[in-house]
């Protein structure tokens, strides 16, 4: 089986090509990326590194060639970017991914997506199932994009019934890898917090912080790419999966994990701020994930359980004692 991977080098793709890499179903892995890498300092063996941009349909038909699955990572969060440059990566890449996959006679197309795209809105359960809806948050860019494109690509894939589509909705995503939690909050803030933590280890007693009463999940990289390889296996039916580790975390347990000493703040105080700051007209885009403060999403993940077979190694609490382990090795 050949899988071909966009974005291959980021969080996402450390979880999964170590498994494509082991797994002796897989011969080849094509990586896709704008930017040139060497597969072999990763000790990525198998596969071959294909110079490509999202927003070059050709380019990525030539390099879906022969592929039986394309796995899309590819996608920008925060940056110096404009929003026009980051859409035509985010909407209009995928778009051409999928496309060019299609086009290439690719069986499978596995899209990373994420939590925020079922937004922050009053109404939303704790226990979202796949059921519930995939709506646009008001303000933050990236939970827009997260639901407009799972809309975008299924209403393609229904258009192209040939190519099977798998979407998967994780949580923050955290580990050894982990680039910013890259999936709720930007990468300056957890890379502040986590370099903040090796300062404050070194402090005979532990620093005040008010802390939210707010729930959390979290995900290692590694049970993404376990869930990803299942997609591309085909191990249950096309379709969105919520996945998360085991546990829901509260910011005060992240405070204490820290270092730091937690100051409970009543959840109704802190999604009123977040509420006011997010109604701010242009926010700045770092004010924008205030919004995802107003109402945390907390997922139940027994589809993914149920019909892919899918189960995580490693607790919330886990993944963020490995990302706060590996940062402060650095």
């Amino acid at each position: 089986m050949v899988v071909a991977v966009t974005g291959p080098t980021g969080t996402f793709g450390h979880g999964l090509i170590p498994l494509l890499q082991a797994d002796e179903r897989i011969t080849r892995i094509v990586g896709v990326a704008r930017r040139p890498f060497d597969p072999s300092e990763h000790g990525w063996t198998k596969m071959d590194y294909q110079q490509g941009d999202v927003r070059e349909p050709e380019a990525l038909r030539r390099a879906f060639e022969g592929a039986d699955v394309v796995v899309h990572l590819a996608f920008m969060i925060t940056g110096t970017a404009s929003r026009e440059t980051i859409r035509a990566i985010n909407i209009e890449g995928t778009l051409n991914t999928f496309a060019a996959a299609a086009d290439a006679g690719v069986k499978r197309f596995v899209y990373a997506s994420s939590v925020a795209a079922y937004g922050f809105h009053p109404d939303n359960p704790l226990g979202m199932t796949e059921d519930w809806p995939a709506r646009p948050a008001d303000r933050l860019f990236y939970a827009q994009e997260k639901a407009e494109l799972e809309e975008l690509l299924q209403t393609q894939a229904a258009d192209r019934p040939e190519l099977q589509l798998y979407m998967l909705r994780p949580p923050i995503v955290l580990g050894p890898h982990a680039m910013g939690a890259k999936n709720v909050v930007p990468g300056p803030v957890a890379g502040a917090g986590r370099a903040a933590k090796r300062v404050l280890d070194r402090l005979p007693l532990r620093l005040p912080m008010l802390a939210p009463d707010l729930p959390l999940q979290f995900i290692h990289e590694d049970d993404v790419g376990q869930a990803l390889l299942l997609c591309v296996l085909a191990a249950g039916p096309p379709g969105i999966y919520n996945i998360s580790g085991d546990g829901v975390l509260s910011v005060t347990d992240v405070v204490r994990e820290l270092g730091l000493q937690p100051i409970p703040l009543p959840g109704p105080v802190v999604r009123a701020g977040a509420r006011a700051l997010a109604r701010f007209p242009s926010p700045a885009p770092a004010l924008e994930w205030v919004e995802a403060a107003t109402r945390p999403s907390i997922m139940d993940t027994a589809k993914a359980r149920k019909e892919l077979g899918w189960k995580p190694r490693y607790t919330s609490l886990d993944a963020l004692r490995a990302t706060l382990k590996a940062d402060g090795a650095k």
